[in-house]
């Protein structure tokens, strides 16, 4: 019998200490604008409020790149070698995922990296249950930083997943420097499977970041829930409202909260000052040509394989190989 998820999941070490959250928020609420990493959002809390939000009817990029990768799955197993590993970076539900290893059962093992340990486990259990055959080796880790693969996955040829247009949420040259660093974890000779959300007419944009149901205003919200959980702050989340904005010449959308009356916030020994209207800049989501992206990919080291679309032109899945 195989051992137990819980016990196979690889934990790294935080590589700046534990206080990593705390310093990330203490210094990027002292910048001008205040801002914190989107990459805090994904507490247990915050990635199920996600995954809420990817069924929400006006948030189409997950049901489209579904579809993409339903319509196009047979193209794409062509190109995942025989024994390969799939590795897929910031994960959270398996089911895109899933849908690779059905169409691609030469994949014989899969490498979910996230930073939620709780939810990463969780979700490989219920993939290792459902694949017998699939060799399952989560890893808890902040995938923007280097880490390092299970050694059991030595010799075999590697495969990476990037979906759900998470590299919008980095800044065009972040964008560059992560493909690096995912060409430098998965090695020579390495391909990989990236979705990217297309530039599209703005009240489509702006209605799936400003959900009827409020879904997403509750998950932007969470991270000032998580911030006084962890760090001990006094964050009032009714003084302050979630706002998100197309930004037609930064071709992404920003997600902020809005402080709604002057306050003070106080995190640790630190005092914070806000002003009424003043935000907290907490996402960016960038919208891009198919062309503009694979030149961003090209300066990153790798070289176009295909490319698909929807009949919209909404969304795109890119498969790229190292150059």
């Amino acid at each position: 019998m195989r051992a137990s998820i819980r016990a196979a999941l690889q934990v790294l070490p935080r590589q700046d200490g534990e206080d990593t959250f705390l310093s990330d928020v203490l210094c990027g609420l002292s910048r001008e604008p205040k801002r914190l990493p989107a990459k805090h959002f994904y507490d247990s809390e915050g990635s199920l409020l996600f995954e809420e939000i990817t069924r929400l009817p006006e948030y189409y990029p997950t049901r489209t790149e579904i579809g993409i990768l339903e319509e196009r799955a047979g193209e794409i197993a062509a190109l995942v070698p025989r024994g390969a590993a799939l590795v897929e970076f910031g994960a959270g539900s398996t089911q895109k995922a899933r849908l690779l290893l059905r169409a691609a059962p030469q994949i014989a093992a899969y490498v979910p990296v996230d930073i939620s340990a709780d939810y990463l486990a969780a979700e490989s259990r219920g993939l290792e249950r459902d694949v017998p055959r699939l060799v399952v080796a989560p890893v808890a880790a902040d995938f923007t930083r280097p880490f390092a693969l299970p050694r059991s996955l030595q010799g075999r040829p590697r495969v990476g997943f990037f979906p759900g247009s998470t590299i919008g949420n980095f800044e065009p040259g972040e964008a560059t420097d992560f493909l690096r660093l995912a060409a430098g974890v998965l090695g020579p000779g390495a391909r990989m499977i990236v979705g990217v959300d297309l530039v599209k007419d703005a009240d489509v944009l702006h209605a799936a970041y400003n959900d009827a149901a409020g879904v997403t205003a509750r998950f932007n919200l969470n991270l000032l829930v998580r911030i006084n959980r962890e760090l001990g702050a006094d964050f009032d989340l009714g003084r302050f409202a979630h706002r998100a904005f197309y930004d037609a010449t930064e071709r992404r959308i920003e997600m902020h909260l809005e402080s709604q009356a002057p306050q003070t916030v106080r995190i640790a020994d630190r005092a914070f000052d806000f002003e009424a209207g003043e935000t907290i800049h907490t996402e960016n989501s960038y919208k891009y040509e198919p062309e503009s992206f694979g030149a961003l990919a090209c300066s990153a080291g790798w070289r176009a394989l295909a490319l698909w679309t929807d009949r919209r032109r909404h969304f795109s899945v890119h498969a790229l190989e190292l150059a």
